[in-house]
């Protein structure tokens, strides 16, 4: 015979703080199946494309047979040693990059560290210089990252001094500040103070024990 079972449920707010904290713990395992970090990489393709890379990218199939382009950025993190981000592209002299970095983001001394070590290196080399940035092995950082540099002389001049070498630290660089970034924003999103506002606009409702209902 059919039985009718009432079940009185609660906002966030109306829980104690340990149901609080059941239902924080249920958000954060399952509240991040979209893709959070998009923001973040879209910030770093700008500021790639700014310091003259062209961000790789790879095909992805979608439901119903629709294709998309992601850029090849790659992360794991944020507890476990060797975790990191890596990247791969395509890196060449663009006028006036450290200048306009600058501008986009003006505090930012890591970045304007990192153009101007780039900017060197090409004056040095007559702006010849070109590097490609692939990713290798199963894991991912910066030292996960294969980097070539190559110098573009019409009479086969070797690349000067310790350009290579600036280079190649400059652009791993880049990737641990990509993984900086992508480590602030998770940090942002997992917060109580985040998690709780989510919870509350999308109108979550949880049992007096904090487990998420219906």
């Amino acid at each position: 015979m059919p039985a009718l079972i009432t079940t009185t449920v609660y906002r966030l707010d109306e829980l104690d703080q340990g149901a609080k904290d059941k239902a924080r713990a249920w958000y954060r395992e399952g509240g991040f199946d979209h893709d959070w970090y998009d923001a973040v990489y879209e910030d770093f393709q700008r500021i790639a494309e700014i310091l003259g890379i062209r961000v790789r990218t790879r095909t992805v199939r979608l439901v119903g047979g629709r294709i998309r382009q992601d850029p090849c950025i790659w992360f794991t993190g944020f507890s476990s040693q060797g975790d990191g981000a890596a990247w791969e592209g395509f890196w060449s002299y663009r006028k006036s990059a450290a200048a306009d970095l600058r501008a986009y983001a003006p505090q930012d001394k890591i970045l304007h560290g990192i153009a101007e070590r780039l900017q060197a290196a090409q004056r040095q080399n007559f702006y010849q210089l070109h590097a490609e940035v692939a990713h290798r092995g199963t894991y991912c950082h910066a030292y996960s990252m294969a980097i070539e540099v190559c110098r573009n002389s019409p009479v086969a001049q070797e690349i000067a001094g310790d350009a290579e070498s600036v280079v190649t630290e400059a652009l791993r660089d880049l990737a641990n500040w990509l993984y900086r970034q992508l480590e602030q924003e998770y940090d942002h999103l997992t917060s109580d103070e985040s998690v709780d506002e989510m919870l509350l606009i999308n109108g979550y409702t949880f049992t007096e024990e904090g487990r998420q209902f219906g």
